[in-house]
């Protein structure tokens, strides 16, 4: 009976090592931060940004994903720190993890820099006994129970970016921590190392439009290479629609508004396109971004006074 309880566990939190542990964003050429280090400080200002994700709605205990990231420059601009904070929750197992970033930016070209990046953060794993079903009777006090597991968490990153374009490589979860929620549990458990490129350019059509494809490509061991592409089409730098395609997982929608260069609302939706559309009705995901900086303070000031 055991047995069948921490397969469970071990199916649900790590996928018997076939699936990826790290949650997808649909908009993540929006947030990069969550993805990578090396993007803290990176720009002139502070940046906020928060990602809501509700995944293959209509199906019970379906993924949802919270997040918020913080990152700004050093005085200098050479530097820059962030965190990245996030719950996970799939089912009964729940995730909730907090990293700290720093990023060091060499300027390269007129307009271009390297940003190498590192994080150090915690993980915690949790499974709540309460929505476990055992396959036979006997120690049903593990039913009343919501296990956790604290473990650390590190990654690295490289960034390449200008005004035009950008080229980013990251490896979260670099540390295979073993995951343990019971003492008599399975040891296989561990977090997996990821491996994530992505990049993006934008081509000015006219002197309104800018036309941006981006990609993503997602890797870990031994699960098949995912692949994400789409493009975006920017009017005036303050209003966007954009596609995209998930490998055999969806294709995506998404919009966004700018407002006055500080504030960002962005939104997408998944098209499911596997045998969950029988049982789904897609995927939400809202994402929200505030910048800070001295051109911003001015926009909040004429804001008031008007």
């Amino acid at each position: 009976m055991r047995k069948i309880l921490y397969i469970t566990v071990i199916v649900l939190l790590v996928g018997s090592i076939q699936a990826q542990q790290l949650p997808q964003y649909t908009q993540y050429m929006l947030n990069e931060m969550a993805i990578n280090p090396a993007v803290a400080g990176k720009d002139n200002y502070a940046d906020v940004r928060s990602n809501n994700r509700y995944q293959w709605m209509g199906i019970t205990d379906a993924p949802r994903t919270y997040m918020l990231t913080l990152h700004s420059p050093l005085k200098n601009r050479h530097m820059g720190l962030g965190t990245h904070i996030y719950t996970d929750i799939v089912g009964p197992t729940r995730r909730v993890g907090i990293s700290l970033a720093y990023a060091y930016h060499i300027k390269v070209a007129e307009k271009t820099r390297v940003s190498l990046g590192i994080s150090a953060g915690i993980q915690q794993w949790g499974i709540d006994g309460h929505k476990l079903h055992l396959h036979d009777a006997g120690d049903e006090n593990l039913l009343t129970q919501y296990q956790t597991k604290i473990v650390p968490d590190f990654g690295a990153g490289l960034y390449v970016h200008n005004e035009k374009w950008y080229l980013g490589f990251s490896a979260p979860q670099l540390y295979q921590s073993p995951i343990k929620l019971y003492e008599n549990g399975d040891h296989k458990g561990t977090l997996v190392t990821h491996f994530l490129i992505n990049g993006a350019y934008k081509f000015d059509v006219g002197e309104d439009f800018k036309v941006e494809p981006s990609f993503m490509v997602k890797y870990a061991n031994p699960a098949p290479v995912k692949l994400d592409v789409g493009a975006r089409v920017i009017y005036q730098e303050q209003v966007w629609l954009g596609v995209g395609y998930r490998h055999n997982d969806a294709y995506t929608a998404l919009l966004g508004f700018m407002y006055k260069n500080y504030l960002m609302i962005g939104y997408s939706y998944d098209f499911t396109t596997t045998n969950l559309k029988k049982y789904s009705t897609g995927t939400h995901e809202l994402m929200l971004g505030l910048r800070f900086s001295k051109q911003q303070s001015k926009h909040w000031k004429d804001d008031v006074e008007n």
